[in-house]
């Protein structure tokens, strides 16, 4: 029509349609991706990735913890709160057991490869050890790892240790990847795993194998070195009461 003006074409705010592909790609990934593979996938360039990762984080829209990121619970809450309702029946769950005993509780699982800390409960008078080296490529130094990678067969092992290989992490790291497996070979595959500064120096750990499902699972406490008097009677007061803990800990093979 003569006269006729073209619509005029929207206002679109870049920074929020790049925030919005980032928690996409995030999306895509329920167990985490870290910001270089974020960045990527979302087509951002890794420091503008890292301006948005950064807020996204701190307003909970993102959960970042061993280095990747997963949604966070103000997604949860987004889309009706269900995540977030299974999240807290575990965390919960553990809140329990940690005041219960007196030490910081940790949940693990095995899965697509990697080790994955679900969540941790500690208090500031029972603090969880600072993840001072990357977890997921540190699992031969620390209790959970050994844990989890003690329910597998030789052959995932193997593939573990070929992508993480042993590493010196503190002077009581195992020194190789040879006699890392042959105690992994030597431990039966539900025995509690019982870790002396391997990981960090003044720490002791131990873990609980546990199965769900198809998934190797296991649950942690950590003490100070000098409390090291405590660790096996804490772990088997954990261990009598695990049978209640399953139907929570179920939750979290989906978060």
């Amino acid at each position: 029509m003569a006269g006729a003006t073209k619509a005029a074409a929207p206002t679109l705010i870049s920074s929020v349609q790049r925030a919005l592909r980032l928690l996409e790609a995030a999306g895509a990934h329920p167990d985490g991706a870290p910001a270089k593979q974020l960045a990527r996938e979302a087509g951002i360039p890794l420091p503008t990735a890292y301006h948005l990762l950064r807020t996204l984080t701190h307003d909970d829209y993102l959960r970042r913890r061993s280095g990747v990121y997963t949604l966070g619970e103000a997604v949860e809450r987004l889309v009706g709160g269900k995540l977030g309702n299974r999240r807290t029946t575990l965390e919960d769950s553990l809140a329990h057991w940690r005041d219960a005993i007196g030490v910081p509780v940790y949940f693990a699982l095995y899965r697509e490869g990697e080790i994955d800390i679900v969540a941790v409960s500690d208090t500031p008078y029972a603090p969880a050890v600072p993840e001072w080296a990357d977890f997921r490529e540190t699992g031969h130094a620390h209790a959970i790892g050994q844990c989890l990678l003690g329910q597998l067969d030789e052959s995932s092992r193997r593939d573990h240790l070929s992508r993480h290989p042993v590493q010196p992490v503190t002077p009581y790291t195992v020194r190789d990847g040879r006699t890392m497996l042959e105690r992994l070979a030597a431990r039966g595959s539900m025995e509690p795993v019982v870790e002396r500064q391997e990981y960090a120096l003044g720490t002791v750990c131990a873990a609980i194998p546990i199965t769900l499902g198809c998934h190797a699972a296991t649950m942690a406490i950590s003490l100070p070195l000098d409390q090291e008097a405590r660790l096996l009677p804490a772990v088997e007061q954990l261990r009598t009461g695990i049978g209640g803990l399953l139907g929570s800990l179920a939750f979290s093979i989906s978060i």
